[in-house]
């Protein structure tokens, strides 16, 4: 069991449970998180939401930070881990309340784990990502419900794009860092002031002219930095038909060296002529809205770039932003991992039968929480038919009914009518990475919330001011 440790002093009211209660409780916090009437909720960006969700139960505390992961990992899947997390252990409840051990549940869960990961692998189709066509089919199945689909052509183009520029093989590794290399910019960003700057003493202008002295000798056309530019200091540099570009990001400043090959310097009597960057093709300055934008475009193989969005508030331009970043890890997971798995609930059912198949394999008790598992994975398909409104029960069992037929392993749920459809025929896939990332961290997440049997929690008393109408303790 995991062992939870605390300091409480004397003054403190101390509250513990133990036991079947606690197990009890946690698996009640995981379904509440799910919807407070009992249902599933399934969103656009779950993570968004649970970013903004608070929560005192430990257990769903637990489950919020975990799920998060996911979204770190491989930036998507993060409602289906909440979902399939809280179905795992709802349907343990039963064999706790059955006086099982907790252990051989997760060991059930553990060896149904590997058992689910082997099948993805098995079912999952390559994909030759050298086919632009092809890629677009596959990022616009992962935003065609949100809120950029209306501008899913362009979106795609922009988010495959950014990826493919930012991808990087270093020794036969493959590096696709979004996160430092792929900036997406908003037209109402705030753009923090320059300082004021101190009458410059006579030392300080000898020390200037000598840097600027340095930059000149290299005769760049364009100096980026992160730090200030004196007036001194442009006064040099302009005469020397230099432009400097001051108050930098880091992160930007890396981006600007890799998309022109130049080499980040932090001291000028340093530099050589290999650090300056020679692959930049144009450098401009443009007026868009009530911002100045500096363009450094046309640039010989570059990697890295910025995504420049425009609307007409904040909040399209922050939901855009999401749907896009969507957009490019789903580019980066495939490019990264190039195998592809049917969505709609498709790959849940076929897994959930692989599962029901090997169980008639196993002996002793630990067949029944195998079992369970095959059972909580029909939770995907069965909100997805929910969510259509169609009839749960009957779609549900065709569903089952096709999946026992050869060669049927794409049929899923179509989204919009809530009928069977064969997912590869309606070009809805996701990715490999992805999938198998959802089902690793929702059974980490079911396994360690049934290994808690004991907590304890406290909290200060108020003191006699508090009780008074003073200001109490926190």
């Amino acid at each position: 069991y995991n062992v939870m440790c605390v300091s409480v002093s004397a003054d403190q009211n101390i509250k513990r449970e133990s036991g079947r209660k606690v197990q009890a409780g946690n698996i009640n916090a995981a379904k509440m998180l799910l919807d407070p009437m009992g249902g599933i909720v399934m969103t656009n960006d779950g993570n968004a939401i649970l970013r903004e969700i608070q929560v005192q139960h430990p257990a769903a505390k637990s489950m919020i930070e975990i799920s998060r992961t996911q979204d770190e990992e491989v930036g998507d899947g993060t409602t289906s881990v909440i979902i399939l997390a809280g179905e795992m252990l709802s349907v343990a409840e039963q064999f706790l309340e059955q006086q099982m051990h907790p252990t051989i549940i997760i060991s059930a869960y553990r060896q149904a784990l590997e058992d689910m990961l082997d099948t993805l692998k098995e079912i999952s189709t390559p994909v030759d990502t050298s086919v632009r066509s092809m890629m677009l089919k596959i990022v616009h199945s992962a935003i065609n419900t949100k809120a950029l689909s209306r501008w899913s052509e362009l979106a795609c183009s922009i988010a495959l794009d950014a990826v493919r520029t930012v991808e990087r093989e270093d020794n036969g590794r493959k590096e696709i860092d979004i996160k430092k290399y792929a900036k997406v910019e908003k037209t109402d960003i705030e753009i923090s002031k320059e300082e004021d700057f101190a009458r410059i003493l006579q030392m300080e202008e000898e020390y200037i002219q000598q840097i600027c002295e340095d930059i000149i000798r290299l005769k760049p056309d364009l100096v980026f930095t992160e730090k200030g530019i004196s007036d001194l200091a442009q006064h040099y540099l302009v005469k020397a038909n230099i432009t400097a570009i001051r108050r930098v990001r880091k992160s930007d400043n890396n981006r600007i060296s890799r998309a022109c090959g130049a080499r980040i310097a932090s001291r000028t009597d340093e530099l050589r002529e290999e650090d300056v960057g020679t692959g930049a093709g144009l450098f401009e300055v443009k007026k868009i809205g009530d911002e100045y934008f500096t363009f450094v475009t046309e640039c010989k193989d570059p990697k890295a770039c910025t995504i420049l969005l425009r609307g007409a508030s904040k909040e399209i331009l922050a939901e855009v932003e999401r749907n896009l970043q969507d957009a490019m890890q789903v580019c980066r997971n495939v490019l990264l991992d190039p195998f592809l798995l049917p969505g709609g609930g498709a790959i849940e059912m076929a897994v959930s039968k692989r599962l029901m198949e090997r169980s008639r394999a196993l002996t002793g008790i630990e067949q029944w929480p195998y079992r369970a598992v095959a059972t909580a994975l029909e939770v995907i398909p069965r909100t997805l038919i929910q969510n259509c409104g169609a009839s749960t029960i009957r779609v549900l069992t065709s569903l089952r009914a096709k999946h026992t037929q050869e060669n049927s392993v794409n049929w899923g749920v179509d989204g919009e009518s809530g009928c069977l459809a064969d997912m590869m025929a309606l070009g809805i896939w996701e990715p490999l990475a992805v999938k198998a990332q959802t089902y690793k961290t929702a059974m980490e997440t079911a396994i360690l919330l049934l290994r808690i049997d004991d907590i304890v929690s406290g909290h200060k008393k108020k003191d006699k001011e508090d009780q008074m109408g003073g200001q109490g303790a926190e």
